[in-house]
């Protein structure tokens, strides 16, 4: 198998690759939480204090969603908001998600995929040094490059979480 960075044949030469980066860790999403039961998905650790995979699906939905707003130069509509967030709890933490399935999880998160497939064909090469503002406690700016760049590594940094619960709940559940 070959791997290579490579965007869509209607997307700049940087977009493109930004986006297939993203996308690549979307698929390696799907790869890691294959076969999860129900169970699985809401399950929060040993100690049943850590985020659950569908708290962490739904974190990394909810992020990037927002991330394809920004770089549409749009809010993000309070339809998706109501739907989607909040982004952190009363208490500053992860919303509680349970019961929800992972073919839900993933369905929705393709859904967010494909917004960000047709924004960055909108995209040009140089439209990535567009400064755009984030951050939920205070503003920060990041230009629509570092953004894209974001997606792929936030993505990564939860899948390390979710192999982790896995591993949890294999050796606790050993018959």
């Amino acid at each position: 198998m070959l791997y290579d960075l490579q965007g869509e044949a209607n997307m700049s030469p940087i977009v493109g690759i930004l986006y297939s980066a993203v996308v690549e860790n979307s698929q390696r999403l799907k790869l890691i939480t294959e076969g999860m039961s129900q169970e699985e998905i809401d399950y929060k650790g040993p100690t049943n204090n850590f985020n659950s995979t569908a708290q962490l699906l739904k974190h990394i939905l909810y992020v990037d969603l927002n991330w394809v707003y920004r770089m549409k130069g749009q809010p993000l509509p309070l339809s998706l908001k109501e739907l989607y967030g909040p982004m952190i709890d009363a208490n500053n933490r992860l919303p509680m998600v349970k019961g929800k399935s992972l073919n839900t999880l993933m369905s929705e998160y393709d859904g967010v995929i494909k917004i960000l497939k047709e924004t960055c064909t909108q995209l040009t090469d140089a439209d990535l040094d567009i400064v755009v503002t984030f951050g939920h406690e205070n503003e920060k700016q990041a230009t629509i490059r570092w953004g894209l760049w974001h997606m792929a590594d936030h993505s990564r940094y939860h899948q390390a979480h979710i192999n982790q619960l896995r591993k949890w709940y294999n050796e606790h559940n050993r018959i």
